[in-house]
């Protein structure tokens, strides 16, 4: 399915393809829309006017791999960003079809952004550590740019070739963790256009995922615009994740930023603490006037 993606109420974060989340209606071995053998023309262009074009593993349940593969080439024809996020299906997908290996590689090889959690780091690359497999995946891309590793509710790292940052999530009561993970993507989509510096991306994105674990249900009931402000205004960051064992268990790591509540000395040389203060004010004032907007018209 193609269409535009709503991530904060009242808000366009980014015009955006989904080629994905339509649930199955069967058990068929074959893709949902086997009638689709080659990239209709609409879904051309319309890609061609998207700024992001995203594709999760679960789309090869719905298309077949080459239709997948023709629409990550006509992205990058087109001047479009790839993110994909093999998801569980990732592991399945290695030890698929021919077809399936080839289109997966495609998709890990030719996307600018890849999006997996440390687990499906992990099955993809046989390396434990979630930033020594974010590096290597850049190593086996052509266009990566960034490898983002969710790690649940530890927080999330963002690894590129120079630098790697690394935020903790926020404190939440998790009411209902469905729709967090696409919320969560559009957050960082909105920081790849914005061109927002890596930890600035991150903490936007743990706090639009997490305020949409704090209600029920995916669509129109994820992160409201107001939640996601409010948590980054309070910024109770969960600090117990021991990233130091992370980044010192990676046999190469450039420079290191890390989200912190205020400014301390880093445990190594080139290893930055950003107190989070310092980045929610840089981040408010991007929404905080829409926000005034919706309360003046609601």
């Amino acid at each position: 399915m193609l269409g535009s993606c709503r991530p904060i109420s009242e808000t366009w974060f980014l015009q955006c393809c989904f080629l994905c989340n339509i649930s199955r209606a069967d058990f068929s071995e074959e893709p949902a829309f086997s009638w689709i053998r080659k990239l209709p023309a609409d879904i051309k262009i319309a890609i061609h006017h998207s700024k992001i074009l995203f594709c999760n593993g679960y789309a090869f349940d719905e298309f077949f791999p080459d239709v997948i593969a023709s629409s990550i080439d006509c992205a990058i024809d087109a001047g479009t960003a790839v993110f994909f996020d093999p998801g569980p299906r990732g592991k399945s997908l290695l030890n698929g079809t021919l077809d399936e290996q080839r289109a997966l590689e495609h998709a890990l090889r030719l996307s600018d952004v890849l999006l997996l959690t440390s687990d499906e780091a992990e099955s993809l690359t046989n390396v434990e550590n979630p930033i020594e497999a974010g590096q290597e995946l850049l190593k086996r891309g052509i266009r990566t740019k960034q490898a983002v590793v969710k790690m649940g509710s530890k927080g999330s790292i963002m690894i590129t070739k120079n630098a790697v940052s690394c935020a903790p999530s926020f404190k939440i009561n998790v009411v209902d963790t469905v729709g967090c993970g696409d919320s969560f993507t559009a957050a960082i989509a909105f920081g790849f256009l914005h061109d927002l510096p890596a930890v600035n991306t991150l903490t936007l994105a743990n706090a639009v995922g997490a305020a949409t674990a704090t209600g029920y249900g995916a669509g129109r009931n994820v992160a409201h615009l107001d939640k996601v402000l409010q948590l980054l205004r309070e910024a109770n960051l969960n600090e117990d994740t021991a990233w130091g064992e992370l980044i010192e268990g990676s046999s190469f790591c450039p420079e290191v930023t890390v989200l912190s509540r205020t400014a301390v000395n880093g445990f190594r040389e080139h290893l930055v603490h950003v107190p989070v203060g310092d980045v929610v004010s840089d981040i408010l004032p991007m929404f905080e006037a829409v926000s005034q907007r919706s309360t003046v018209q609601s």
